[in-house]
């Protein structure tokens, strides 16, 4: 399959709920709005920032839906049809085909795992199968599905059974893996570098796209990064990138995800609470943080 291959930043965006938990798709189009005016090129959602798991197939169907509405052809719309159950995937990759989505994202099976690349190439044919017309993008997150193989292997062992795969978001941090995929076939795969911290070091290996949760409210950041490497100015992309790596690490000491949704409504858009098991911070640990960001230049300005 030819595909339109994906450069620039894709931001990874959080889901709105409401109070009661309840899917909110209310500040979906201002949500993409913000995406488009910082110049990012598109939105991967449902996935692990989008609390993808954690939504019913019929909720992540209808989020999809509002995404790709609001997009109207502006940016591109990733859908991240992942499931422990084939069906339900090939439900929900059917679904963002039907819909008008860019592509497809499949993460690992989580609970019952491949234990070889030949097994996960047999999982994902028929969830790429069900939309045959969307580039179709393996999602590689081994640090939460625990599906440890090598990505090298898998575009080898994938190439003559899924017609339409495009290439990894690759979010891990072996780099000798990350870069025999960056040059598997000629190049011909999208790899999207999936560690907003280590873009950088993504960039030098040939990192041509990145998707990533700081993208939502961080994006002018990693555009002076990515400009000043372009240009070759190696100092300045890394203090852009050390600026995001001190932001992040703060982000990560206040609880991770639900810190990171706490600093989108920061930023000026409150996409509401997290769902269990994930637990919302405070309004004590919500003011700690925001002090533990202002020194760092958080919001960031464009």
């Amino acid at each position: 399959m030819k595909h339109a291959h994906i450069t620039g930043l894709i931001a990874a965006p959080f889901t709105p709920f409401h109070p009661d938990g309840s899917l909110d798709t209310g500040p979906v189009g201002r949500l993409a709005t913000k995406l488009i005016a910082d110049g990012v090129a598109g939105a991967f959602v449902c996935g692990t920032t989008g609390e993808g798991p954690s939504m019913s197939t019929a909720e992540r169907m209808e989020l999809a839906a509002a995404w790709t509405d609001a997009a109207r052809d502006r940016f591109r719309i990733i859908v991240q049809v992942g499931h422990a159950s084939i069906a339900d995937a090939r439900a929900l990759a059917a679904h963002a085909q039907s819909i008008g989505a860019a592509a497809i994202g499949c993460l690992a099976p989580y609970f019952l795992k491949p234990k070889s690349v030949e097994d996960l190439v047999a999982f994902c044919d028929p969830i790429a199968a069900a939309a045959p017309d969307l580039p179709f993008y393996f999602y590689h997150l081994p640090s939460i599905t625990g599906v440890h193989l090598p990505m090298a292997d898998f575009l080898a062992s994938a190439a003559g059974k899924i017609p339409n795969l495009a290439g990894i978001k690759y979010t891990h941090e072996d780099m000798l893996d990350f870069s025999a995929c960056l040059r598997a076939d000629g190049g011909r795969y999208d790899i999207l570098f999936g560690r907003d911290e280590m873009l950088l070091a993504g960039l030098a290996l040939g990192a041509r796209g990145a998707i990533g949760s700081t993208y939502n409210y961080m994006a002018p950041l990693y555009h002076r990064l990515m400009e000043a490497f372009a240009r070759g100015d190696i100092a300045s992309a890394r203090v852009a990138q050390a600026q995001a790596a001190d932001i992040i690490a703060a982000m990560l000491r206040h609880g991770g995800l639900p810190a990171g949704k706490a600093m989108m409504a920061i930023a000026g858009i409150d996409c509401g609470p997290v769902r269990p098991p994930l637990r919302d911070p405070g309004a004590t640990q919500r003011e700690s943080l925001r002090r533990d960001l202002e020194p760092l230049g958080f919001p960031i300005q464009t």
